[in-house]
């Protein structure tokens, strides 16, 4: 199927179909790390490779009108003859992809998440943050002052890193913990991440909501840290601790306020139930804010989980359709809300919090089920001990399509990775049909999907049942390291904690310079509908109030 099957768009097109804020989904149909180098604002990204496995959640109304980009038409042509496959009605292609939005004169980003990490840039540069250096944060902890390091990230980013003494409140949790690690109302909670945005976002949650602490975000976080010399923990579990009913009251009253001030629009179930009657015709989603293992302990038959820190900076991978409904939940009255009222600010969603008594409500345990759409047929599956007798006879040969970060940590051992969306070219260099053909990812998920693509054009192709994970816990021969990755960083963003020590340091540098021209660029672009509110609470006057004795300039 050729290209000018799909219908075209203008740049100038989109550019007025965006400004007339209707339902539209946005999808770069690359792998991340292109996308990465050069991207339009308001895309989320859907490779060509995965897009069986992404779409389904991102773009959940398959009549919401579709726009497919790319560089310049390498994928978009496939992409949109697999959506027409899965049921989409209303695909066109970016005419020129990001190549002919360049050249029409309009502004083309960088990075992952530009959406969150502009908006954190423009909260900063509206509201002035409180904040805190490294050095100063360093020397005030070695000299004992009454205070608490809050770390914003989620609990696997956490255990990884953080700063010394540091303890594991992410996101939506802030509001809801920070009363309770906090020792008295004087102390000073500082909040970090691992670069900017979930700092800023943190720490301005805090006083938005008006606590009574004196707060601070940490310039730069775990980066900054690091390029003044300084050394992280690692392996730590430190868990910020839940409210008792009297502070959780307290905190619910602030989150209240604070939604209540950004425009939040409350809904009972009997509206919800409206909401999902028309999520045919309007596009509906459903998160569960709370953190990851609450959420498979008991959640909402259908709904999703998005703990609220990570929807707020990560929204383009939860949300593909500009200005849905998206409906919030929580079992406590304050992570919904102050995670909405970030939302509302983003300019670009309807957003409600869902309030009400929810003891009739149905509730399943378990992981998210995945949306997953599939080519026909069915996939052949292969044991790993079969695998592992075939690698040392000579008469496999693997194929690893999950991620190239995942591959350098542990792969089979003489597997080759490539990235998924580029499987079909390069198999066409490297396949030897004299060998069966055996093609793994993490789970194995993605595996079957492409193997039972492949079925159609190469004979003997199986996925590994179980996929790379089941091969390591299994114990079977493996290996780390870049030797064997055919397509290199295509596939993933690298974060500079992902680069050898000696390069580290000056991706760190790009990094944070790359969040702070956001705001300069976003003004230029013209095409973002952040509106950033200041909650007006004496929270910030009081902690830049502190900052300034601790810094000795008061």
């Amino acid at each position: 199927m050729t290209q000018t099957t799909f219908p075209l768009v203008t740049p100038s097109a989109l550019r007025d179909a965006l400004a007339a804020r209707r339902e539209l989904a946005i999808l770069d149909v690359r792998e991340e790390g292109v996308s990465a180098r050069r991207r339009l604002f308001y895309s989320s990204i859907a490779p060509v490779g995965r897009l069986g496995l992404l779409v389904g959640q991102l773009v959940p109304r398959r009549d919401t009108p579709v726009v497919l980009v790319d560089e310049g038409g390498e994928y978009t042509a496939r992409a949109a003859a697999q959506l027409a496959r899965f049921g989409y009605t209303d695909v066109s292609i970016l005419e020129g992809g990001v190549s002919g939005w360049e050249a029409a004169g309009f502004e083309v980003f960088t990075g992952t998440n530009v959406p969150g990490k502009a908006f954190g840039e423009a909260i900063e540069h509206r509201l002035a943050t409180p904040n805190i250096d490294a050095v100063t944060l360093r020397r005030l902890l070695d000299s004992g002052e009454d205070m608490v390091v809050l770390d914003s990230r989620p609990f696997p980013e956490y255990q990884t890193m953080n700063i010394p003494g540091g303890v594991e409140c992410a996101g939506a949790e802030l509001v809801y913990r920070a009363l309770a690690a906090a020792p008295s109302p004087d102390t000073l909670i500082v909040v970090n991440c691992a670069g900017r945005t979930r700092s800023i976002l943190g720490a301005q949650s805090l006083v938005n909501a008006g606590i009574p602490n004196p707060v601070a975000a940490l310039t730069g976080g775990s980066m900054s840290w690091l390029l003044e010399g300084l050394e992280l923990e690692r392996g730590q579990i430190r868990t910020a601790p839940r409210p008792d009913d009297a502070t959780l009251a307290d905190a619910r009253a602030l989150a209240q306020r604070a939604a209540k001030r950004a425009g939040v629009i409350e809904i009972d179930h009997a509206t919800l139930a409206g909401f999902e009657r028309e999520a045919g015709t309007q596009t509906l989603y459903r998160f569960d804010v709370r953190s990851p293992l609450e959420y498979e302990a008991g959640h909402r038959t259908g709904w999703r989980s998005a703990p609220g820190g990570q929807l707020v900076q990560a929204t383009d991978e939860y949300v593909g359709t500009l200005h849905s409904r998206v409906v919030l939940a929580d079992d406590d009255g304050v992570r919904a809300r102050m995670t909405a009222s970030w939302l509302v600010q983003l300019g670009y969603l309807q957003v409600f919090v869902l309030t009400g008594d929810d003891a009739a409500v149905e509730l399943e345990s378990g992981p998210e089920a995945p949306v997953i759409f599939r080519a026909p047929g069915r996939a052949r599956w292969i044991e790993s001990d079969r695998v592992a007798e075939a690698l040392e006879a000579g008469t496999a040969q693997v194929v690893d399509v999950d991620s190239s970060l995942a591959f350098r940590r542990a792969h089979i051992a003489g597997a080759r990775f490539v990235a998924a969306s580029a499987l079909e070219s390069v198999l066409e260099r490297i396949d030897d049909r004299s060998r069966q053909l055996v093609i793994t990812s993490g789970d194995g998920v993605l595996a079957g999907l492409l193997a039972a693509e492949l079925r159609n054009r190469r004979d003997g192709v199986v996925a590994l049942l179980g996929g790379t994970q089941r091969w390591l816990a299994l114990g079977l021969p493996h290996a780390t390291g870049d030797e064997g990755n055919l397509t290199g960083d295509d596939d993933a963003w690298y974060s500079p904690y992902h680069y050898a020590p000696e390069e580290s340091a000056k991706q760190m540098r790009g990094y944070l310079a790359w969040e702070l021209q956001l705001v300069e660029q976003v003004e230029r672009d013209r095409i973002a509908s952040i509106d950033v509110i200041d909650f007006g609470t004496p929270t910030h006057a009081r902690s830049e109030a502190r900052l300034a004795t601790l810094r000795g300039t008061a």
